[in-house]
């Protein structure tokens, strides 16, 4: 049967930096232009973290956000989803500063604490933009995101409860699912909850089909018929799992945040081209893609109205 597919796009996020690509988004009137292109292309939410303007390092300022968001609210009906991760070099305090003041329909919160290995990228690149750029990679060889069971707990309480915000369960590794599970049993959470699935990132499980396979049933075993879910594969997996995880009965998520391609060996020239490619696949597949209305409703979002910009 057919169903409605949520589109998430992430347009910037913290991994990529600007000498990965010269398309990638970094200045608040280009994450502004690109989340409107992808909404306007498909997207029905948009997942967004903030950047220097001047050299293009993830920020936590809500200053920076600010330059953004009320522009891209104005300009298009999306959900705006905006990160508690931020990146794993920042304090809980800190990713947690824009979203306390913007008080946003939706927040992505990573499901535990791990490595999160971004240090492998050096070796694809010699001549690099920035100096902060090598230096922010290879940090992570010897940095842990932290969000403990103390964190989550406290995001749950500063943004759910206090905000009204749902949340993007982002499961990095079968481990994550546990503890999803957990806090919905003991009522924390309300269903529907809404799990991004992720893959590919080094520290947590592969980019493989055999891997959704195991998130998949690990999550139907554990969550019921409590949850939807969506697919997110780094690199050049994206496009490959986002279509098999829209074949499993799940929604997808695409940007350059979590991969810079659009085909083998080929850079994507916007957000916007990446979600056009994943919605002419699903709608091929015999399904619709969601508008920001029906995924208000299947996520039982507070709506636009309600937030803080």
């Amino acid at each position: 049967m057919a169903k409605k597919i949520i589109i998430t796009c992430a347009a910037t996020g913290s991994i990529h930096t600007p000498t990965m690509s010269p398309y990638l988004p970094v200045t608040p009137q280009e994450i502004a232009d690109q989340s409107v292109a992808a909404a306007e292309a498909g997207a029905s939410i948009l997942h967004l973290h903030a950047r220097n303007p001047e050299t293009g390092q993830p920020t936590a300022d809500p200053d920076v956000f600010m330059q953004f968001l009320p522009d891209i609210k104005k300009r298009c009906d999306a959900v705006i989803n905006i990160t508690t991760g931020g990146s794993s070099l920042m304090t809980l305090e800190e990713r947690l500063a824009a979203p306390t003041l913007v008080e946003p329909e939706m927040a992505s919160l990573n499901m535990g604490s791990m490595n999160f290995g971004l240090f492998p990228l050096q070796k694809r690149y010699e001549d690099w933009k920035y100096e902060w750029e090598p230096k922010l990679l290879e940090a992570t060889r010897d940095v842990v995101f932290q969000n403990t069971f103390a964190n989550i707990e406290q995001i749950f309480k500063t943004l759910g409860e206090g905000c009204g915000t749902r949340f993007e369960f982002e499961c990095y590794d079968v481990g994550h699912i546990q503890t999803l599970a957990y806090y919905l049993r003991e009522g924390v959470i309300q269903k529907p909850v809404f799990v991004q699935f992720v893959l590919g990132v080094l520290g947590g499980i592969d980019a493989s089909p055999q891997s959704l396979m195991h998130m998949k049933a690990t999550a139907d075993r554990l969550l019921g018929d409590n949850y939807q879910f969506s697919v997110l594969a780094a690199g050049r997996m994206q496009i490959p799992l986002a279509t098999l995880g829209a074949i499993l009965g799940g929604n997808v998520r695409v940007g350059l945040e979590d991969s810079l391609l659009i085909g083998r060996e080929q850079l994507a020239t916007s957000n916007a081209e990446q979600v056009q490619k994943i919605r002419r696949i699903v709608e091929e597949l015999g399904h619709e893609v969601a508008t920001p209305a029906e995924a208000r409703e299947m996520l039982h979002l507070k709506g636009a109205d309600k937030v803080n910009f």
